[in-house]
Parts: structure tokens; sequence; C-alpha cells
């Protein structure tokens, strides 16, 4: 498995984010599949989850998941859900230090927010409707009522399908280019396309947010990644954020 784990050393601040090799799915989902709700094995995806949070030095039960919907709603959480349900978000925010947040993707954009000196973090799922109807605002907003401020989040986007490949209706093109004109696009080919993670760079950039990079990887494009658009029955890659600090703080109030 190869985990592109991006550590900010000294803030303690750390966003990684996953290929499909190195788990225990069986075809179509091979191999690391970390999706629930895609058809594959649970026992499989199960292990899987433990794989990758383990080589992140994580305890696979202390990461909180969404139920992706393509909404904005965003949850506010200390502790993951355990047997709980799991609320319909595309949005999760804690200012719990060592608490990972986890956001599933296969072509969507992943969005990882921290502001550590608030000790904050935030995740996001920004598919086409999520990023049309806000959902990385509403994010920054929920951390913001945490403490965050947003000249001084990290922001991290993962791999997504670029703007080159999405290809789209020419009405809803202009529909989500009225929404965020950043989001217009071209495919390679000359159609009507959507750039999704350009049109989260740019709201981002907007609220005020400086620290920001993005993964050149299209996951369309490359085969070490799951594309939705692509294979249609996939797995799930996902993108992980936390900031150090939670396991002393719990020790020393103990």
């Amino acid at each position: 498995m190869t985990v592109q784990h991006d550590a900010i050393d000294e803030s303690g601040a750390h966003f990684a984010f996953t290929d499909r090799w190195g788990g225990v799915s069986a075809v179509p989902y091979e191999e690391l599949n970390l999706g629930g709700a895609v058809g594959d094995d649970p026992e499989a995806v199960r292990t899987n989850r433990a794989i990758a949070a383990r080589a992140l030095g994580l305890d696979p039960a202390g990461v909180v998941w969404m139920n992706q919907v393509h909404g904005r709603d965003v949850a506010r959480v200390d502790a993951p859900w355990g047997d709980a349900e799991i609320p319909p978000v595309d949005g999760v925010v804690t200012a719990r230090r060592g608490l990972a947040l986890a956001v599933l993707t296969a072509d969507c954009t992943p969005v990882l927010l921290a502001d550590p000196v608030a000790g904050v973090v935030g995740a996001a799922h920004a598919g086409r409707p999520g990023t049309v109807a806000g959902v990385v605002p509403a994010t920054v907003e929920a951390m913001v009522s945490l403490g965050a401020e947003p000249e001084r989040i990290i922001a991290r986007t993962g791999p997504a399908v670029c703007g080159r490949c999405y290809e789209v209706p020419e009405q809803m093109r202009a529909e989500v280019a009225e929404a965020e004109p950043a989001a217009w696009s071209e495919t390679s080919w000359g159609t009507p396309a959507v750039d999704v993670t350009a049109a989260v760079h740019a709201q981002l950039t907007a609220l005020g947010v400086r620290d920001l990079r993005g993964s050149r990887v299209c996951t369309l494009e490359s085969r070490d990644h799951y594309s939705y658009r692509r294979d249609r029955t996939t797995g799930r890659l996902a993108g992980y954020v936390w900031l150090e600090g939670g396991e002393e703080e719990d020790r020393e109030q103990a």
C-alpha cells in the first residue's frame, strides 16, 4: 500500500490519502477498498480499514467515518460513532486532538482541513452536487464555530477526477459554473466539463484559506486509484486528517 501521508511537523497536523493497493478485497474492489456501501464483503472492508489505520499509526476503532449523501450538512464530533447510527452528512469537524476524521471518494474531491492553533480539524466530501450546495464553506463555518480562523487553516485536497476528464452536459456545466465560475472546464477532447477541485480551491481561497495544496492525481486516469466514472462498480479511497496531542491530553486528564 502506498499512502500519501503529509505530516506538518511543526504544527502536528496530519493529512493522508490512500491508493487502491495493499488490501484484501477481491475483484472488482481490489485491493484496499475502504467503502462500506459499495457491495464489497464487509469483513474485507473492516480488514482494509484496519490495515490503512495502522499504517498511519491510528487506532482503527478511533476513526470517524461519514454516511455521505452529496449534501452540505456537517456534523460536529467528539468521539467515534461506536454503535450509534452514522448520520447522513458530507462534512465532519472536531476540536478533539488525536481524533482522526475520514472521507471516502472515487472521483469526488476529498477535502482535509486543520487549524492547529485552535486544535480543530475538518473533512469534507466535495462531489459536484455538494460543491454547488456549499459543503466546503459549511465545513469551514463549522470549524470557525469551534474557534478556527480561515487564515490559519491548512487545506489539502486529494486525488479526484480532473477538469480535463470530467465530461458533463453543457447545461450542467453552466449550472455548476453559475454557482462557482472556477468549475468551468473543457475535456481534453473539447467537450463541456467540470473541475470540482478547482471550484473547491476557489471557495477556500474566497474564505481566506491561504495554505492550500492539491493532489495532481486524476482518479479516472490513474489505475492506482478507484474511479466510479471509469469502472462504475469499484472501491473507495480514503482521506484522513488529525492533529497530534490527543493521547497525551487524555493521560493528563485521567
